[in-house]
C-alpha cells in the first residue's frame, strides 16, 4: 500500500470547485482565501475558444426550505438532482428550471445523491442511516438499503450501475449489489467518518476519503486497498470518483468541514480540496491528464469562482447567494440558447459548453444556473 504525495497545487476560495483537466502536465495549487475549505469535483468541459468565460445566472430554482447538500446533472445534462437538510430530494428541468418531481422518504436530511448510468434510477444518502433507489419514470423508491449503523454521507454508482458503493459515519465504505438491494463488501476503510466514495471510469477501482484525513484506492473486485494518499497538514474532508460529469457533494450534517476531492475523467488524477482552502492536485499514477481547463470553485463567502489550470488565473467571480455555496456541478454537455428554439425539443442546446449548477445553505437555499455569455458567439 503506497502512500503518494501532491503534486499540483490550486488554490481556489473557499467552498466547493469543480474542475475540467488540464492538458498540461504540470503540478500547482490554487489556494482560496482564509474562512472556508472548498469542495472539488472533476469533469471534461473543454471551452471551445481561449476567451475568458461570461457566466451569468439564468435561473434560480426555490423549492428547498433547508441547506441543499448536493447536486447532481443526469446523464443527457437535461436533469438536475438536488438533495437537503430538509429530508427531500428534487428534480429540475435544466431548460426550464421547473420542478419536475419531488422525492420524500428520508426521515433525516439528505447529503448525497448519484445518478446511474442510464438516468432511470437515482440513489440518496441521509442521515438516517439508509441509501434509497428511486425509479425516476415510476416517481417512487424502488429498495431501500440497510446496513451503515450511523449517518450516510456519501453514495455514487459504478458505470455499469449494478454496483453501488457507500461511505458513512461509521467509518466503514460499503459496495451493495444494486439488484439483490444487499451489502456485498464492508471495508473497515477509515479511522474517521467517510464523507465521499466513488468508481473509477472503468469501475475497477474504488476511492474513498474521510475526516482522517487520507485518501484511500481499493481494488473493487477484492476489497484490497492499493494506495493511500496524504497530507499530513491538511487532512483532506471528501472526495469523489468522477468519470465524465462535473457533480458536487457536499455533508449536510457537517457542512463546515466539507471539502471536496474527485478523480478526472481518465481515473489518474485526483482533485483534493484540504481544510487550508487549497486544492491540490495528485498525480497518483505518474501519468499526465488530458483534456480541460477550468476549475469552478464554490466559497464560504458566497461566491462561486471558476480558475484556469494552467495560468492559474482567476477568470471569473459568480454573485447572487446569500450564504456559503455549499454545492457545485457542471453539465460537460450543454448550454442554452434563447433564440434558437426546436419545434420537438425545445431550447437548443452546444455540446462544446457547460451549464454551472450552485446551491448553498440555511439563509439562502435556492439553487442557481449559470450559462456562459461568451460561448454563444462561438460556432
Amino acid at each position: 500500500m503506497g502512500v503518494e504525495d501532491p503534486v499540483y497545487h490550486l488554490a481556489p476560495l473557499p467552498g466547493q470547485a469543480v474542475f475540467p483537466q488540464t492538458s498540461s502536465n504540470m503540478t500547482d495549487t490554487h489556494t482560496h482565501p482564509r474562512g472556508g475549505i472548498p469542495q472539488a469535483s472533476s469533469g471534461a468541459v473543454t471551452p471551445s475558444s481561449q476567451s475568458k468565460p461570461n457566466y451569468r445566472a439564468k435561473y434560480v430554482l426555490s423549492g428547498h426550505t433547508m441547506a441543499v447538500s448536493s447536486l447532481k446533472f443526469n446523464p443527457t445534462g437535461s436533469l438536475l438532482a438536488s438533495a437537503a437538510a430538509d429530508k427531500q430530494i428534487k428534480i429540475w428541468d435544466v431548460y426550464t428550471g421547473e420542478i419536475v418531481k419531488t422525492f420524500s422518504g428520508h426521515r433525516e436530511g439528505v447529503n448525497d445523491v448519484a445518478w446511474s448510468s442510464d438516468g432511470e434510477f437515482l440513489a440518496s444518502a441521509s442521515d438516517d442511516k439508509t441509501i434509497i433507489l428511486w425509479n425516476i419514470e415510476l416517481n417512487s423508491a424502488t429498495k431501500t438499503l440497510h446496513g451503515h449503523t450511523n449517518f450516510v454521507f456519501c453514495v455514487n454508482f459504478n458505470p455499469r450501475s449494478n454496483l453501488l458503493v457507500s461511505g458513512g459515519y461509521d467509518e466503514t465504505v460499503r459496495v451493495w449489489d444494486v439488484a439483490r438491494g444487499r451489502s456485498m463488501k464492508v471495508l473497515p476503510a477509515h479511522s474517521d467518518p467517510v464523507t465521499a466514495v466513488g468508481f473509477s471510469h472503468d469501475g475497477t477501482l474504488i476511492v474513498s476519503c474521510a475526516m482522517d484525513g487520507l485518501i484511500r484506492i481499493w481494488d473493487a473486485d477484492s476489497g484490497q486497498c492499493l494506495k493511500t494518499l496524504v497530507d499530513d497538514d491538511n487532512p483532506i474532508w471528501s472526495v469523489q470518483y468522477i468519470s465524465q460529469y462535473i457533480a458536487g457533494t457536499s455533508v449536510s450534517s457537517v457542512p463546515q468541514h466539507s471539502s471536496h476531492v474527485t478523480f478526472s475523467p481518465n481515473s489518474r488524477y485526483i482533485l483534493a480540496a484540504t481544510q487550508d482552502s487549497t486544492i491540490r492536485l495528485w498525480n497518483y499514477q505518474n501519468s499526465r491528464t488530458t483534456t480541460g481547463h477550468h476549475i469552478v470553485s464554490g466559497s464560504e463567502d458566497c461566491r462561486v469562482y471558476i480558475w484556469d489550470l494552467q495560468s492559474r488565473e482567476l477568470l471569473q467571480v459568480l454573485e447572487g447567494h446569500r450564504d456559503m455555496v455549499l454545492a457545485v456541478a457542471v453539465c460537460a454537455f450543454q448550454y442554452f440558447a434563447d433564440d434558437q428554439e426546436s419545434e420537438t425539443h425545445g431550447p437548443q442546446t452546444h455540446p462544446e459548453h457547460a451549464v454551472i449548477a450552485s446551491a448553498s445553505m440555511e439563509k439562502d437555499p435556492t439553487i442557481r444556473l449559470w450559462v456562459d455569455d461568451a460561448s454563444r458567439s462561438q460556432p
